[in-house]
């Protein structure tokens, strides 16, 4: 198991957010990954637009997860229409 930190941009509506939050936290559980931290950072503007949208909210996650889930996480994450942005990075131990 790895430390990673998610980096995730949600869409500003209040539906779309709740749904694709709780989407990703259950993916994230049904794939063996635990959450050691969430960060709200909050609503920014993005520096472009994404899926037609110019502002997003932030999320900071930081998990621990087998390498191999993370390609499978990658693939899921596609699929869900309530994420705008998202980005895994290693943490070096």
């Amino acid at each position: 198991m790895r430390l990673y930190e998610l980096m995730v941009i949600f869409p500003m509506e209040e539906d779309q957010h709740k749904a694709g939050r709780e989407q990703l936290l259950a993916d994230l559980a049904a794939n063996g990954a635990e959450i050691e931290k969430t960060d709200e950072i909050g609503e920014r503007t993005l520096a472009y637009e994404v899926k037609k949208r110019k502002q997003g909210r932030y999320v900071l996650l930081v998990i621990k997860s087998d390498p191999a889930k993370i390609t499978v996480l990658d693939r899921i994450f596609k699929l869900n229409a309530n994420l705008l942005k998202y980005l895994f990075v290693r943490i070096d131990e």
